[in-house]
């Protein structure tokens, strides 16, 4: 865990005005390729959704991904279903969406450097992997547990019984503020990017 001088730049985007799954998809693509983000987590009532944005558009887990054998079936990103959304990058920012009162809300944040942040590697869940070059996912799997999700990300490297030589990691970046008796606290976090490494 590191700190830095940055300042988070927090905007409230305009209310996002999608009606149904198709808009829903639109208007993150829409977003991603206006703040430059790469990567999708959502939650949703019926699980957890990773999402990479190319050319393309937007590939999610559901999109993509499902094993035959174990019936693995990745939940889909529908509007009806999903509670929040964190569309991300290193460089770009994070865009954040979520309902709130049967509406939804967003906002964007990005990195400045004027202010202290702290930076986080969460390690996630999986101690074997199987890729899939073609789609640029990798399913993780832990081996007690069974416990089973797609991150977009390959550049991982695992032996020959798939187990991962080193876990992926979620960096995630705490903003720092101060009140005006100088305590400290976390007034935001963001997520920024998919790695193996534990620092650069």
């Amino acid at each position: 865990m590191s700190t830095t001088i940055v300042k988070p730049n927090v905007e409230h985007c305009d209310p996002p005005d999608f009606l149904d799954n198709h808009g829903l998809r639109d208007w993150l693509e829409r977003q991603a390729k206006k703040h430059n983000l790469r990567y999708l987590l959502a939650h949703a009532e019926d699980g957890v959704i990773w999402g990479r944005f190319d050319d393309d558009g937007l590939k999610t887990s559901g999109d993509v991904l499902f094993d035959k054998c174990t019936k693995f079936h990745p939940a889909k990103l529908r509007s009806q279903t999903l509670q929040e959304c964190r569309i991300f990058s290193k460089d770009g920012g994070e865009l954040h969406l979520w309902r709130n009162g049967g509406k939804w809300r967003s906002h964007f944040t990005a990195d400045d450097q004027y202010k202290e942040k702290i930076e986080e590697r969460q390690i996630l869940w999986g101690t074997h992997g199987e890729k899939n070059e073609q789609y640029g996912f990798t399913l993780l799997r832990d081996g007690s547990q069974g416990l089973r999700h797609a991150v977009p990300f390959t550049d991982i490297k695992v032996d020959e019984n798939q187990k991962l030589v080193k876990p992926v990691r979620l960096v995630v970046h705490h903003y720092i503020t101060y009140d005006d008796a100088g305590v400290a606290r976390i007034s935001h976090s963001r997520l920024v990017d998919l790695t193996t490494k534990e620092k650069d």
